[in-house]
């Protein structure tokens, strides 16, 4: 009875993370629709878009910790009610700023719902085998839920005004509230860290202005405020780390880090993010401004990312019965370089099918890493840290995101503008042109833009595996840690999850 009411729970933890990970992706087809409709401008559009991620990456730290300590269920219930609410106030947002107002307080809700459905895993499941396949079925949640949220918009869009993108969260936190009091278990602990108000303080605005620095390095033209703001982020990150290094019950464990397989994973799953983002920025663009494809067609055609992810996790548990965790991990990450690589060679009559294979094994390939690498993350540490730990993995995550639009995408512009000699931007800014110049000329200019950005695509997959096969031979080169390393000031430090990694594999070599 308990396992089955522990599994219930699970389908049940299921709901939040999907939601969570579709809001981050589903607004992109929605965003020209709510803006006609509203009239927002190009600012407010940019505002709309990235406010709900800026919160997220921002207070993802602060609710792991506040979960720890107030308790897992009642955060997550709390954060729940209110996803729900703010969701209705965006769907039927009067004007701009309203729906940018709800999108925020949107973000933080959701950084209340990631780190406490993690850690309610570890605490529903302690035995490993059964913790790992738990975790890989939330991994494949959250990762295939960003990427299959475009999907579901698109035909959402279809047939009703774009409200309805906001109004899908409503259901689903609706049975969170009445189910999750029988379903969930509470776990708090007074072990957890403090809710230092100045430490949030100093991890908002680190994370904060990092993800803004980053993203604006994508839309300036003179990137003197980016680059003042990831300046004083760093400068702000740097007083956090100090403070928190400092504290008896840090907000965040930094002393975490002193385990160089959790480091490790860390790093490698903020690298498959880069990845992932880029790629993915760079194929959905694709798919439209090259092929030819409707907004709804080409998310679609995007879905095998998705997939491709689903796959990976859920096989991931499997691959631990023939190999050593680490083999699986590097392995995978190695077949996600291959991915990246046949994106090269999209060109002609095979770009289409070259295209949806490459996103689709280089999202396979990142399975592994995703499933095993953040079940190795919240079981390093004892179960009243867990939340911090998932916010840990959390941060990571939304960093590399945040890296690969703005790393990859300005990569891929530098890469277009000088195939183009300058003369143009973007495809968009092409098509606009060519409407404007004689039907020879015109016709040119379209296959000049198209074959440059093809370019970039190229030079974005040559990126991506370089970044993936460096992952893999990070996570293969990571010593294991010893007996002798693992106790901290305050007490051991590894429990499930890299020790049991490096004990496990130590009889098996």
């Amino acid at each position: 009875m308990r396992v089955n009411r522990a599994r219930l729970g699970l389908v049940l933890l299921m709901l939040p993370t999907l939601i969570v990970a579709m809001d981050m992706t589903a607004l992109l087809l929605a965003l020209p629709q709510l803006s006609a409709d509203l009239g927002a401008t190009d600012i407010q559009q940019l505002w709309i878009s990235d406010s709900y991620g800026f919160m997220v990456a921002g207070l993802v730290i602060t609710m792991g910790t506040l979960g720890d300590r107030i308790g897992r269920r009642r955060l997550l219930l709390i954060g729940a009610a209110a996803f729900a609410a703010l969701s209705v106030g965006a769907a039927f947002a009067p004007g701009p700023l309203t729906l940018i107002v709800a999108r925020a307080l949107l973000g933080v809700a959701g950084a209340t719902l990631a780190p406490s459905t993690l850690a309610l895993i570890t605490t529903m499941f302690r035995e490993e085998r059964e913790r790992g396949r738990a975790i890989a079925i939330w991994a494949t949640c959250q990762f295939t839920g960003g990427a299959l949220g475009p999907v579901l918009a698109g035909i959402l869009l279809r047939y009703f005004w774009w409200g309805s993108v906001f109004l899908i969260a409503v259901p689903t936190m609706a049975l969170l509230l009445l189910a999750g009091p029988f379903l969930l278990p509470e776990f708090r602990s007074d072990r957890a860290g403090r809710l230092d108000p100045t430490g949030v303080g100093l991890s908002l605005g680190a994370v904060l202005l990092t993800v803004f620095g980053i993203k604006q390095l994508t839309v300036e033209s003179v990137p003197v405020v980016p680059l003042a703001a990831l300046v004083v982020g760093a400068a702000v990150g740097l007083l956090f780390v100090r403070r928190q290094l400092r504290l008896e019950t840090p907000l965040l464990d930094l002393r975490l880090l002193r385990s160089r397989p959790f480091t490790a994973v860390l790093v490698a799953l903020a690298l498959a993010g880069v990845a992932m983002a880029g790629t993915g920025l760079l194929v959905t663009q694709y798919l439209q401004s090259v092929l030819g494809y409707s907004p709804v067609a080409s998310a679609v055609l995007f879905a095998p990312m998705g997939l491709g992810v689903a796959a990976g996790t859920m096989a991931a548990p499997a691959l631990t019965r023939w190999m050593k965790r680490t083999t699986a991990i590097a392995g995978g990450l190695a077949v996600s370089a291959l991915g990246g690589l046949l994106l090269v060679g999209v060109r002609g009559a095979i770009a289409l099918p070259l295209v949806v294979i490459g996103i689709a094994v280089l999202a396979l390939g990142t399975g592994p890493l995703f499933a095993l690498g953040t079940g190795l993350v919240v079981g390093s540490v004892p179960p009243e840290r867990a939340g911090s730990a998932a916010s840990m993995s959390e941060t990571g995550n939304h960093l590399g995101g945040s890296l690969g639009f703005a790393v990859l995408g300005l990569v891929a512009a530098t890469v277009y503008r000088s195939r183009t000699h300058g003369t143009s931007d973007s495809p968009a800014g092409a098509v606009a042109a060519a409407r404007r110049l004689p039907p020879d000329q015109g016709a040119e200019l379209l296959r000049t833009a198209r074959e440059a950005f093809t370019a970039s695509l190229h030079v974005t997959g040559v990126v991506a595996a370089v970044v993936l096969a460096g992952a893999a031979v990070l996570i293969l080169t990571t010593r294991p840690v010893t007996r002798r390393n693992r106790a901290t000031r305050n007490g051991p430090v590894v429990r499930s999850g890299p020790a049991a990694l490096s004990d496990h594999e130590a009889t098996r070599s």
